[in-house]
């Protein structure tokens, strides 16, 4: 099991953690961490400190056969120590907020890849680090403000930090999503996010499903939607709560630009908030997948086939 943590500072009360019952105790005086199971909630070197080399990405199920790749951009909310000695001013209180990473979405990205047979790309570094979901030329692929927060690390951050935190951690991550996808023929690329149920000074959001695609490849999305309404209790948001294009981003970089099907899912945080509420919305998604794939002639049988599993 790849490391979730690394050689980082890690805010633990508001880490993705997947485990209610889990408590989670970072070293701060040192650059070694102590390391968690997503999956059991147990410290990985059986509660000792150990030093760990950061690692930007995390991949699960790398050799799983099934015909879907499934991402997390936002999977954490780590600083890894090589930014600021680990801290980018904020208090723990807005490290746990949606600012920081997508609560939840790492969870269900997980059982996702489970319920799939899918491989699980998901990153180690808070998307207010740098966002890997915008392109290396977006004006907010480092945020200086966020939803009316100051990131005081990053207010004077120049163009020698944005390089450094795009070889830490950008590309790095990237370079792994693109050579996963490359090991099996013509994945559908399935990213998770999770949205905040309502930001300040907005009204609340209705939807419990968003489904975000580009207008240069909605095959997937459209039947996926079409799926999710047909089960008569969800409240599906068709490019909602934004609109699913945006030239640079993950999903064009691997899945449009390469012809590969595609669809982002935004899953409302209170309602993915434990382990058991992933767990449901992971199994209840899996197949209502597998089926708009089906729906748009990309048989989940016809890729093994091809792959020779």
């Amino acid at each position: 099991m790849n490391c979730p943590c690394g050689s980082a500072k890690v805010h633990p009360q508001q880490t993705p953690n997947p485990d209610p019952g889990r408590t989670n105790r970072p070293d701060a005086e040192a650059r070694s961490v102590r390391v968690w199971s997503f999956r059991a909630g147990l410290p990985m070197d059986g509660g000792l400190n150990m030093p760990m080399t950061y690692q930007p990405f995390r991949i699960t199920g790398e050799d799983r056969p099934g015909p879907w790749l499934v991402t997390c951009d936002h999977a954490t909310n780590t600083i890894p120590a090589a930014i600021r000695d680990g801290s980018l001013g904020l208090g723990q209180a807005d490290m746990g907020r949606h600012i920081a990473y997508d609560p939840g979405a790492a969870g269900v990205s997980f059982c996702l890849g489970e319920a799939l047979g899918a491989p699980v790309v998901t990153s180690n570094f808070s998307r207010l680090v740098i966002d890997p979901n915008r392109g290396e030329d977006d004006p907010t692929l480092l945020m200086r403000i966020y939803d009316g927060t100051v990131i005081p690390g990053n207010r004077f951050a120049d163009s020698d930090e944005l390089a450094h935190r795009l070889t830490l951690c950008y590309r790095p991550y990237h370079d792994a999503v693109a050579r996963v996808a490359a090991r099996h023929p013509d994945p559908a690329i399935c990213a998770v996010h999770s949205f905040t149920p309502r930001l300040r000074g907005r009204a609340p959001r209705p939807w419990h499903v968003g489904v975000l695609h580009s207008y240069r490849d909605s095959r997937l999305a459209h039947a996926l939607i079409a799926r999710l309404t047909a089960e008569g209790d969800i409240v599906v948001g068709d490019n909602e709560p934004y609109g699913g294009h945006l030239p640079g981003d993950s999903i064009d970089r691997h899945a449009l630009s390469a012809g590969r099907a595609n669809v982002l899912i935004e899953l409302r945080q209170d309602l993915i908030e434990t382990l058991a509420d992933q767990r449901a919305w992971a199994r209840r998604l899996a197949p209502l997948l597998q089926a708009a794939l089906a729906d748009i002639g990309q048989s989940p049988n016809m890729q093994h086939e091809r792959s020779g599993r």
